[in-house]
């Protein structure tokens, strides 16, 4: 699985068949609602090409962070 964070500016263009996940619904976003996490296998789709991506271990450091988790 390869990970992506993706800008919420350009939700519209996520192509849901290309992804894991189903619909804007079922997508995590950071907790200023900005960024989402993508996931994928195979192919980079078109509309991700050019981002950084990640693997699980980079990603889940990345969604323990402050951005995305909140601390008690």
């Amino acid at each position: 699985m390869i990970y992506v964070i993706y800008d919420m500016a350009n939700v519209a263009t996520i192509d849901f068949s290309q992804v894991e996940e189903t619909s804007q619904d079922t997508l995590r976003l950071s907790l200023d609602g900005t960024e989402t996490v993508l996931k994928f296998t195979g192919e980079t789709p078109s509309f991700l090409v050019g981002l950084q991506q990640y693997n699980h271990q980079e990603i889940l450091a990345i969604m323990h962070s402050a951005e995305w988790t909140k601390k008690d």
